[in-house]
């Protein structure tokens, strides 16, 4: 087997800069782990938020901490540090190779979508963004690792993506056709959802979208480690 990871992001439009931070780390035990922060709001206030979330997170991942403790620790951070002024949303996405499990760990209302096989299903376990509430606890899943798995986790704006124009967005009918592709990858499950969801706000995003996908292929084509980043400069 081989496990890919994929992330297709861009702000809202006619905001320079996106409020969703998304970081990589290895983890010391095997596996890699990606946070996605979405902060509130969108723009430079909203980028500030979602870095302190995302930053504290991907250290306390970086030194063996598990997941869940992680993102508590995340929210108690911003708690403190904001007062319990300001929220972000907050979702971990880990391939634990010393448990040999997906573990995902969620702090939104946001839902994530389970492939397996050609058949999806979601994880909607209530869960509440951080840095608001006291207490606040993620939503933790440990999927088993397997050929043909995945997920897909996605932010806010995909979800509300073409509201404005009274249409609703349907994730799931996006992704479901896409795993009877030949070629299918992470990748593309992580560019089409993107591009449908800026196509539902008419090519003027009305938030900041981004998409995080992991995809377990069946095979390995070799046993070479490959990472690859396509980030746009405006002139």
């Amino acid at each position: 087997m081989h496990a890919e990871f994929a992330v297709a992001k861009v702000g809202k439009y006619a905001t320079r800069e996106s409020g969703d931070t998304v970081e990589m780390v290895e983890r010391p035990h095997g596996g890699l782990s990606f946070v996605m922060a979405d902060g509130q709001r969108s723009g430079k206030s909203a980028k500030v938020i979602s870095n302190i979330a995302a930053r504290k997170a991907i250290s306390l991942l970086s030194e063996g901490t598990r997941d869940g403790v992680a993102a508590r620790a995340a929210h108690d951070y911003l708690f403190a540090m904001r007062g319990g002024k300001v929220r972000a949303d907050l979702q971990l996405l880990s391939l634990d190779l010393d448990t040999r499990t997906i573990v995902v760990t969620r702090n939104t209302d946001t839902s994530a979508l389970v492939i397996e096989g050609t058949v999806v299903r979601w994880l909607e376990e209530q869960a509440h963004p951080i840095g608001l509430y006291r207490n606040t606890r993620p939503a933790i899943h440990e999927l088993p690792l397997g050929p043909m798995t995945g997920v897909v986790l996605f932010s806010d704006g995909i979800r509300h993506a073409g509201s404005r124009h009274e249409s609703r967005f349907d994730v799931a009918a996006v992704i479901e056709p896409l795993l009877f592709h030949e070629e299918l990858s992470a990748q593309l499950l992580a560019d089409t959802l993107l591009e449908r969801a800026i196509e539902a706000d008419r090519k003027l995003p009305q938030d900041d979208l981004t998409v995080l996908v992991l995809y377990v292929h069946p095979a390995a084509p070799d046993d070479v480690r490959r990472l690859s980043v396509r980030f746009p400069i405006q002139s």
